[in-house]
């Protein structure tokens, strides 16, 4: 299963965000360090602020942090959170839907996949938070 670039930032910024738990970060600074479009990680980081899995502080000494705990952040909602559904492809229009066996082999691919992800948090991603801190770190050197 290929997961679109807006899941890739939102899980991008989680870890970040996770790797950083000591201080607020921001969105442009995210974004310099995984060298992706600012632009789109706004989009991004409103939609994980309105489900709460960050919080945002307006402001000159703004940012953006962790609205969890780790251990709260369940990687598989939020991948279906931003993958608008779970349904690998759409085969409600096609003709031959009600005798072909593809819709059924899709479903329990995607219902594994899934089951997968549930069982991990983003304190499961973290697992080596030291060594992610360091490669963040090392960076900013070189930028």
């Amino acid at each position: 299963m290929k997961l679109t670039r807006y899941t890739d930032y939102a899980v991008r910024v989680i870890i970040y965000l996770g790797a950083h738990q000591d201080r607020l970060s921001s969105i442009a600074e995210i974004s310099r360090q995984y060298d992706i479009s600012h632009n789109n990680l706004m989009k991004v980081v409103q939609d994980l602020a309105r489900l709460g899995y960050i919080d945002t502080l307006r402001g000159r000494n703004g940012g953006i942090k962790l609205g969890r705990a780790p251990r709260d952040i369940n990687i598989g909602a939020l991948i279906r959170h931003t993958e608008k559904g779970d349904t690998l492809i759409d085969c409600a229009n096609c003709v031959i839907a009600p005798a072909c066996g593809l819709p059924g082999v899709l479903a329990k691919a995607t219902n594994a996949f899934f089951a997968v992800l549930d069982g991990y948090t983003l304190a499961d991603l973290l697992g080596r938070r030291d060594q992610i801190e360091q490669l963040f770190t090392f960076i900013e050197i070189e930028g």
